[in-house]
């Protein structure tokens, strides 16, 4: 895997307005946000893609999304709603190969999204 921009947030080389933070996951608000919220969780470990995830992998990609969850209770829209999405491929709107979660909020979100 190259190495990405994610990369180099996770060490610190360029700056990120960073949210959420443990061991295994960081979490940082979107330079181009589709909505009023919208936070990246991505492991520090980098992986590439969903299609390159391994059994083994199963508990971080959990705790991606357990991230999310707990930011959005801890900011408090938890209850009134929010999306997740992990995009995988060129045509999955994938344009950082290190994957990431996205955290939508802050709006109604509307289906099927584009």
């Amino acid at each position: 895997m190259s190495d990405t921009i994610f990369s180099k947030i996770v060490r610190r080389e360029i700056p990120a307005d960073i949210v959420y933070e443990d061991d295994e996951v960081l979490g940082f608000r979107d330079l181009n946000p589709q909505a009023p919220v919208h936070v990246l969780f991505i492991p520090k470990q980098p992986l590439a893609t969903l299609n390159d995830a391994t059994p083994a992998q199963a508990a971080l990609l959990g705790k991606l999304l357990l991230a999310a969850a707990a930011y959005a209770k801890q900011e408090g829209f938890a209850e009134q709603g929010y999306r997740t999405v992990i995009n995988c491929n060129e045509d999955g709107g994938q344009t950082v190969f290190h994957i990431h979660v996205h955290l939508l909020a802050g709006r109604r979100l509307h289906w099927p999204p584009g």
